[in-house]
């Protein structure tokens, strides 16, 4: 095989494997595991939804949650979220308020090497979300 020939059929294959980059859907859920520096409680299940209406929602580990969000390109921020008013132990309380603060500093949002979706604040590290299998 000639060397010409070799480096059209790896080309070829290739792109052949390339796939469409990965985007922030709407109407599917992604399952939370990590908040900045920090990553979830065990057994915790944290979740964010993106509406087409520009409404968010999801677990936040004890309550539930909702914000409106605007998304125009790589920019995304959430308005301040609501949450019902469930009681739950005092670490998944201070999980679910660093969760609820963080949403309301993400500026941008992108995907990892891994793909793993980030929603980036100003300062500090992002959260790390995975979409949900099912």
């Amino acid at each position: 095989m000639t060397r010409a020939l070799a480096t059209s059929l790896l080309s070829a294959s290739l792109l052949g494997c390339a796939s469409a980059p990965v985007q922030l859907e709407t109407e599917r859920t992604y399952q939370v595991e990590w908040i900045g520096e920090r990553p979830l409680i065990d057994r915790s299940h944290l979740t964010i939804t993106f509406g087409e209406d520009g409404r968010a929602y999801g677990n936040a580990g004890c309550n539930h949650w909702f914000a409106r969000y605007k998304l125009a390109g790589q920019q995304l921020d959430f308005d301040t979220a609501g949450s019902t008013r469930k009681i739950c132990a005092p670490a998944l309380m201070e999980q679910e308020a660093r969760f609820l603060d963080s949403l309301g500093k993400v500026q941008r949002w992108d995907v990892s090497p891994i793909e793993q979706l980030r929603l980036w604040p100003a300062e500090g590290k992002p959260l790390r979300l995975w979409p949900e299998q099912g």
